[in-house]
């Protein structure tokens, strides 16, 4: 009997060292392996409900997570710029109205001008040490200036597990908003563009998602916007390259022609930049005067004419009694096609639901603008309006610009 225990002890502590083997294996393992492989523990995208519209409102916002304890502010979705800022209080030489109280920084917060981020910006340092200030210029004039600062953003992956990571963002005092303009009603705004110091970018750094951003917007109100690339559906997507200077960080397409009905309109090489902090779409001179005489001959002057005294955009029209939606008044317009020449049969349809608005006079605008009349020069911009219903991915990865129709009601 004694020999028989004797034994069982020995092959126990056999089994017991081997475990124990293989468990050190399996964790050295997991140490080796790279921060990519490490997503399947959580998810790989950031889904977030957007709130807005094209009209009234003017523009979409989402809704983050700020600090610890976390405080909500409501930032203005922007891929034609690349840095995220909230409004400061450091204090705020020029703040504009928001609906929060400006973020409190820390003094364990500033970020220094030896931070790689505070490079990319090519602001001017004197010293290593000193704090990063930084300033953007938007193409509507605007404008932001302050200091970047470093601070958490608590977020949940699609799966429902939470980080929080920390991430650079400036801290503005001074904001300039064009006379002119409808300030956004927001605390900021959210860069999505493909620098260095979006957030985005940033993520993509720690291995928390791949490099790719992108947006749903409802052409009834609301819609999200994402990043990461697990919500992308697994077909449909039609991909064009982004073609960009080098000088260039803006998501921009081309060249393209443009059609109106099916018809050439002679407008050809148009380079054209998608930009969700932009409302309407934008052409230069030459295409918008050219595009518009197409319209205008399309009209059947007995059911549409000018409406001179709806100022909500520079044309507008009104049919006999006043359209109780758009729906009312798309069937006298025809759609309009970018045809991207370099990238073969890929073509970007614009409904009319995607450049007209209806007004609260019952009437109907064109959202497209004069683009040398609000001083973008030969720039030509596809905004807002003309992205509604359409899942919008920039995959700066690849380098590339992909949509797809959505329903933007329904986050994925």
């Amino acid at each position: 009997m004694s020999g028989k225990w004797e034994v069982l002890p020995f092959w126990m502590l056999y089994f017991v060292l081997l475990s124990v083997y293989f468990q050190g294996c399996l964790s050295a393992f997991n140490l080796a392996r790279p921060p990519w492989k490490k997503q399947s523990s959580f998810g790989s995208s950031f889904v977030f409900p957007l709130v807005g519209n094209v009209y009234p409102k003017g523009y979409y916002e989402v809704t983050l997570n700020v600090g610890q304890p976390p405080k909500p502010y409501f930032l203005d979705i922007d891929t034609g710029s690349d840095l995220t800022w909230l409004q400061c209080d450091a204090p705020c030489r020029k703040c504009t109205p928001a609906p929060h109280s400006p973020y409190k920084p820390n003094i364990k917060n500033i970020v220094k001008c030896k931070d790689p981020i505070c490079a990319s910006l090519n602001h001017p340092c004197h010293n290593p040490n000193d704090q990063c200030d930084y300033e953007v210029e938007y193409a509507d004039r605007g404008s932001s200036m302050g200091v970047l600062v470093k601070d958490t953003f608590p977020v949940k992956f699609t799966n429902g597990s939470a980080v929080a990571p920390g991430l650079v963002f400036g801290c503005g005092y001074d904001q300039e908003v064009p006379a002119s303009a409808h300030a956004p009603y927001t605390d900021g705004i959210l860069g999505l563009g493909n620098g260095k110091s979006s957030i985005a970018s940033q993520m993509s750094s720690s291995g928390l998602i791949r490099n790719v951003v992108g947006h749903c917007l409802s052409g009834k109100g609301g819609g999200y916007v994402f990043l990461g690339d697990d919500v992308l559906p697994s077909s449909g997507i039609v991909w064009t390259p982004i073609v960009r200077a080098s000088s260039e960080k803006h998501y921009s397409l081309g060249p393209a022609d443009l059609h109106f009905g099916g018809e050439a309109t002679g407008i050809k090489g148009l380079t054209v930049i998608f930009d969700s902090g932009s409302t309407f779409t934008y052409f230069n001179s030459g295409a918008y005067k050219t595009l518009l005489s197409s319209i205008k001959k399309n009209i059947n002057t007995k059911q549409l004419l000018d409406a001179k005294d709806d100022k909500s955009l520079p044309v507008c029209w009104k049919g006999s009694k006043p359209f109780k939606s758009l729906n009312d008044a798309k069937s006298y317009f025809k759609p309009l096609t970018l045809s991207f020449t370099k990238a073969k049969n890929i073509q970007l349809q614009l409904t009319p639901e995607a450049y007209l608005i209806h007004t609260d006079h019952g009437n109907v605008c064109l959202g497209i603008l004069n683009g040398s009349e609000a001083g973008l020069g030969n720039v030509n911009l596809i905004g807002d309006i003309s992205m509604i219903d359409k899942m919008v991915i920039y995959d700066n990865e690849k380098q590339q610009i992909g949509w797809v129709p959505a329903n933007c009601n329904k986050l994925p």
